[in-house]
């Protein structure tokens, strides 16, 4: 699964409301047979984000966790042995304590936990208990008995499943409405969201177009920095990046995505949608 499509899940979204909340543990358990190294470099992009809804998989630092190059987040891994060495444990432990490069945190993921030995996760066990306030740790396991009680007991278990953790198709309203971003007439895209009024959808509603084509105008963004763009959206990113700048891409990102937290708000549908329909044809 890409880390787009995930983003899409409603795993992701207790995600990002446990970032919003500034609960998002420093130690998980990504189990299951989902897709947990994409759920994990989600959660890393969630504690390195600089924006007010994390991740935005938009700004900076989010686009370096995506492509695997934040000096901040790492992947703890032996390619010399079968199992990881107690001394690549002990240099992580060590490095742990140096603090972050650029990020708010420094994230190191075990993306197979089968390869730590007791030893190796007896020497964890203290760093993850006492560790220095801006470390995360996040443990990669089908089966979490694979790692140690003690372990395990420290830790906040995130579950994953394919049947549930799919990512579906874009929403017919979000392709809709980033179709009228990238090609539409300012007429049209006026008339699209007053349509909208018309056909009394609900702020739910609302949240979850807003958050669609947000979804969509990262995508096109991400693929302009050699990001893999899931193939379903290739035609509107593509069109996206083609007619608008980055500059106006990330512009309209952030509104679309400060109009996903308008929604929560006690405002009426209609003049969510107004302020809305003014603000875009700013950013555009």
């Amino acid at each position: 699964m890409e880390l787009l499509d995930f983003a899409k899940t409603d795993t992701a979204a207790r995600l990002r409301a446990a970032a919003k909340r500034g609960a998002l543990s420093h130690a998980l358990i990504f189990s299951g047979s989902g897709d947990r190294v994409s759920a994990a470099r989600y959660a890393a992009a969630a504690m390195e984000c600089t924006a007010e809804s994390k991740p935005c998989l938009a700004c900076p630092a989010c686009r370096k966790v995506m492509q695997d190059i934040h000096p901040d987040v790492t992947f703890v891994r032996d390619a010399e042995h079968k199992e990881l060495s107690i001394d690549t444990v002990r240099a992580m432990r060590a490095d742990a304590f140096i603090r972050p490069n650029e990020g708010a945190r420094k994230v190191y993921i075990f993306e197979d936990c089968t390869i730590l030995t007791e030893k190796d996760q007896n020497v964890l066990l203290k760093l993850v208990e006492e560790g220095p306030a801006y470390a995360a740790f996040f443990f990669c396991a089908e089966n979490p008995a694979v790692l140690l009680q003690t372990i395990r007991s420290r830790c906040v278990e995130v579950k994953l499943s394919p049947t549930v953790e799919e990512g579906g198709a874009p929403d017919e309203r979000a392709l809709e409405l980033a179709r009228l971003i990238a090609e539409g007439s300012r007429a049209s895209r006026a008339a699209f969201l007053a349509k909208l009024e018309t056909q009394k959808v609900t702020r739910d509603d609302l949240s979850s177009l807003f958050e669609g084509t947000r979804l969509l105008l990262s995508s096109a963004l991400l693929g302009q920095y050699g990001v893999s763009v899931p193939e379903r959206d290739l035609r509107i990113a593509r069109s996206l990046a083609s007619r608008l700048t980055k500059a106006k891409l990330l512009g309209t990102i952030d509104l679309l995505q400060d109009y996903r937290n308008k929604c929560t708000y006690n405002v009426g549908v209609g003049p969510t949608l107004g302020g809305f329909a003014v603000e875009l044809e700013e950013t555009l």
